[in-house]
């Protein structure tokens, strides 16, 4: 009897902890509501995690607001593959008083990773042309003439041209991290990390920057990946936060994330910097988009290297546009809206105030 238990407890104990196992990957995620000082949810508040098509691909959407009168405010993440649903709560809070903020997981990246896509299926044109069909579907749902669009890093660029193609859907661009001119920025960027290298000694550092040598790169992506390591590494990418912590306690702890939304992550980070990266590394919108028709704002941290500010400045001072703006972070590298999440609230709010027309 004593050995068919414990024949029972190593079939059972086994089977417990898959079936534990499968819940943590597959549990359904969601987003909590919006609720008052009292526990009670705001009447007129949105808060859901929903899954839609855009270009005949399966695509995932936070939407957030304590009012569905707000205007509606469309993230475009960096990376490419570095999405910000599983910890954007922790920095939009403030947001949601004064917009609907919605953050997407582009094709191919996190949530909207799927093993079908080819590098085909991200081609710069179709993210532009999906962004684009987002816009119009948050238009029509919130009964928006236009919408307000971030874009970070990559998403400057993927924000920039969708604002050349449509400019009429749109109160205002924003850019944080701004791509400006590709090439000289990856120049910059290892002429920081080599000059903090050797300001601070670092052996190490020294020897494998120049190993690889000043851009452009023999082996762009391995090379690309050690160059920036070091500029992470001497603070030109984050300096008081830490937003890979933030993305993987967002992926094991925030109900937005499943464990198996991880797995997809961290195959649609590779998958989409391979696809994508090729076809940004000669951008330069100096030239391709000398012209913006909507009031703009550039956003830049003071350290960042990782898309070096002052190559945004420049191009910010030559840009045509309406109105522009330029705003220095004095505390931040490449993640301002971050690292000085106040300030950025204050300042999106005055752009409301500044060019919102309510319907």
């Amino acid at each position: 009897m004593r050995k068919a238990f414990y024949k029972r407890k190593r079939i059972l104990f086994p089977l417990f902890f898959l079936i534990l196992l499968l819940l943590f990957l597959f549990f359904p995620s969601w987003t909590p509501a919006i609720k008052d000082e009292d526990g009670k949810v705001l009447p007129n508040s949105i808060a859901t995690l929903e899954e839609i098509s855009l270009g005949s691909v399966k695509q995932s959407i936070l939407i957030r607001g304590q009012s569905t009168d707000n205007p509606v405010l469309l993230f475009l993440h960096g990376g490419p593959g570095y999405p910000q649903i599983a910890y954007s709560r922790k920095y939009q809070q403030q947001l949601e008083k004064d917009f609907i903020v919605v953050n997407w997981d582009q094709r191919g990246s996190g949530k909207s990773y799927h093993w079908s896509l080819t590098n085909e299926d991200l081609q710069v044109d179709k993210l532009i042309e999906d962004t684009h069909r987002l816009t119009m579907h948050l238009r029509e749902r919130f009964d928006q003439k236009k919408i307000y669009i971030v874009g970070h890093s990559w998403g400057s660029l993927l924000g920039t041209l969708t604002i050349q193609r449509y400019p009429e859907n749109y109160y205002a661009y924003i850019g944080i991290g701004q791509v400006a001119n590709s090439p000289l920025g990856e120049q910059r960027s290892y002429e920081f990390a080599l000059r903090e290298a050797k300001l601070r000694n670092n052996g190490k550092a020294i020897k494998e920057l120049e190993t690889i040598g000043s851009p452009p790169y023999r082996n762009p992506r391995k090379d690309a990946t050690l160059e920036r390591k070091w500029v992470s590494a001497f603070g030109g990418s984050e300096r008081n936060i830490s937003t890979y912590k933030d993305l993987i306690k967002g992926v094991f702890f925030a109900p937005e994330y499943s464990w198996f939304d991880g797995i997809k992550l961290a195959l649609g980070d590779s998958f989409s910097r391979n696809a994508i990266l090729p076809q940004t590394a000669t951008a330069n919108l100096f030239e391709s988009v000398p012209e913006l028709k909507v009031p703009v704002y550039f956003f830049m941290g003071k350290y960042d290297y990782m898309t070096p500010s002052e190559i945004a400045y420049e191009y910010y001072e030559q840009l045509i546009a309406p109105s522009k703006t330029f705003v220095w972070f004095e505390r931040s590298a490449h993640f301002p809206h971050f690292e000085e999440k106040e300030l950025f609230s204050e300042w999106m709010v005055r752009i409301k105030d500044e060019t919102f027309v309510a319907r």
